[in-house]
């Protein structure tokens, strides 16, 4: 196995921790109204809030898409190269980089959680590839514009 497959793969196996801990930590604020009015039995809405959140990840790019062009400077936006890692970053780095934000993002969750403070998973999973990439390719890796309009202050595409 090339090292490049087996860091994919552990990004694989960190990606779904990211996943299972955003869960559990976002399942509360999701279920609360349904548990709370009788709608739905608690295990019903923890099993439908799971189920829903595993297909979640399934159904769209649009997150990593965001991420890989409008937070990090990982990814050629325009021109031929359209697509392709930047120059002067690799697949492996590129991997790491990634690996490493999830990594922050489900410390942040767990420590959150553990001490009942109220979080963001997708603003922790930001929070976490912000730091990963600017401790792997310096200011530079990161898209500041990209961050203010699709994290700080979002502009809705509803108009």
């Amino acid at each position: 196995m090339t090292a490049e497959m087996l860091i994919l793969v552990l990004l694989i196996v960190t990606a779904l921790g990211f996943d299972f801990t955003n869960g559990f930590h976002d399942t509360g604020n999701a279920m609360a109204t349904s548990i709370a009015t009788g709608a739905l039995k608690p295990k019903v809405a923890v099993g439908l809030s799971a189920i829903l959140n595993l297909v979640g990840a399934f159904l769209s790019v649009e997150v990593a898409a965001t991420i890989t062009k409008d937070v990090l400077n990982i990814q050629q936006t325009s021109g031929d190269a359209k697509g392709e890692l930047v120059a002067g970053l690799d697949a492996n780095k590129a991997l790491i980089i990634i690996f490493a934000g999830l990594i922050g993002a489900i410390l942040w969750n767990l420590f959150t959680w553990l001490f009942g403070l109220p979080s963001s998973s997708s603003h922790a999973l930001f929070g976490g590839l912000i730091g990963s990439g600017l401790a792997a390719i310096g200011t530079s890796g990161i898209n500041w514009h990209g961050i203010l309009a699709k994290v700080i202050v979002p502009r809705s595409s509803l108009r």
